[in-house]
């Protein structure tokens, strides 16, 4: 019998520092996510980061955290409540850090009598911090203790025609009755580095300007490259014009390379260069977080209008949007008869 567990990043279990320092630590001691040798990782993150990050980032918890809980874990069950009410395939949700934890996702699926699972990464793009570190994570719990389930996984949907007309359709939606001069694409960063130790040909990503246009196998675990595809495709599909939207990357640490250009430093150069109405999209979510509701919805938007822009247009992300329930159900149907 087969069923789906849908995966999201995951939340801490309240916004109170304590609740945020236990999730901080359980997602940056993950070695995909902080790729340092365990030693160094350890002295990082519970010897400098965990002494002084929670109580940042529990006040912005604290300013996007809902009645109902945190918005990530709100809309990630309004979804799969959605999809649960159009396909008849059992569902699980789970998260990769902090709870449901993938473990109760699967226990839960498997009390049911399913021995099939169709794992979905809620990540568009494939990233070693994202959807690798899922996949790896729930193999070695069904190793341990569940020897009999068989996985697959839904490959990374970053260029798939359904997900491109859906986010499409709902950024054009938006910004129907909008002012705006320029679309920023803006996806989350993350240390170049990650890029070459995931590029299966160990010689095609160099971050040149140029790889992520030419062809190579590189291409199906490049996050970089299926960034710019899912812009790409998102231009074509609404017909955008060339100076109208560029593509940047979000929520670095300091210390290191991480992708560029960086997503404040444009908005800040748009602002300053007389750019007054802008609209911006996060398509590397598919539920908003504390990086889209927070750090884009908040304190970008404060930014771009301190430095001299107007209106800044935030776009929400798929959420429990019905054209993206209906795509999401087509594809666990589609999986189930297969």
């Amino acid at each position: 019998m087969k069923g789906v567990l849908l995966i999201n990043l995951g939340s801490p279990d309240s916004p109170e520092k304590k609740d945020v320092k236990k999730y901080l630590s359980q997602f940056l001691m993950d070695e995909r996510v902080i790729d340092e040798p365990l030693w160094l990782r350890t002295l990082l993150v519970k010897g400098i980061i965990l002494n002084t990050r929670p109580k940042k980032s529990a006040r912005a918890y604290k300013k996007i955290w809902w009645d109902e809980g945190s918005p990530l874990i709100v809309l990630s069950n309004r979804l799969i409540n959605k999809v649960k009410k159009i396909t008849s395939v059992p569902m699980a949700l789970a998260m990769r850090y902090g709870n449901p934890s993938i473990k109760s996702g699967i226990e839960e699926l498997v009390n049911k009598g399913i021995d099939e699972i169709l794992l979905i990464p809620l990540y568009p793009q494939h990233a070693m911090a994202s959807t690798e570190t899922i996949l790896v994570l729930a193999d070695q719990i069904k190793n341990e203790f569940f020897p009999k389930i068989k996985f697959t996984n839904l490959p990374a949907f970053y260029n798939h025609s359904d997900y491109i007309r859906v986010l499409s359709n709902s950024v054009q939606d938006y910004l129907k009755d909008k002012e705006w001069e320029h679309l920023l694409f803006s996806y989350h960063g993350i240390p170049e580095r990650h890029i070459r130790k995931t590029d299966i040909t160990k010689s095609h990503c160099k971050i040149d300007g140029s790889c992520c246009q030419t062809t190579s196998p590189a291409h199906d675990f490049c996050y970089r490259h299926q960034c710019y595809e899912t812009t790409k495709k998102v231009v074509e599909y609404l017909g955008l014009k060339e100076g109208t939207y560029s593509s940047s990357f979000q929520s670095r640490l300091a210390g290191q390379p991480w992708l560029k250009p960086y997503t404040d430093k444009v908005i800040e150069g748009f602002a300053k260069s007389g750019t007054k109405n802008m609209a911006i999209v996060t398509p590397a979510f598919v539920s908003d977080c504390l990086e889209t509701l927070e750090e884009i919805g908040m304190e970008a938007k404060e930014d771009f209008i301190e430095k001299g822009g107007e209106q800044f247009h935030v776009i929400p992300c798929l959420n429990d949007d019905l054209d993206w329930v209906k795509t999401l159900s087509r594809w666990v149907d589609e999986w189930a008869v297969s």
